[in-house]
């Protein structure tokens, strides 16, 4: 089953910036998942357990930062298409 995810990263800190980067730059080590950012949020996209399994290990790390918050929307359908009309 594949799986989109929207994430949005709030890092409680002054220097917030780094943290998300670094945080978009491992999801992008995944090869199986694709990865799309824009000014708002992350999506990510793949089968469901790759990108649960990808979310688990990098939300972990990012919580050795105090005071992270994450915001999900998961669906169970593969949203990274463009729909023309």
């Amino acid at each position: 089953m594949n799986t989109s995810v929207e994430i949005s990263y709030y890092p409680l800190k002054s220097e917030f910036i780094p943290h998300i980067k670094n945080f978009i730059e491992r999801l992008n080590q995944y090869q199986l998942l694709s990865v799309k950012t824009n000014g708002m949020s992350t999506q990510l996209f793949g089968e469901y357990d790759e990108v649960m399994r990808a979310l688990t290990a990098e939300i972990r790390r990012s919580f050795a930062l105090p005071h992270s918050i994450f915001i999900l929307k998961i669906i169970n359908a593969d949203l990274n298409v463009v729909v023309k009309e």
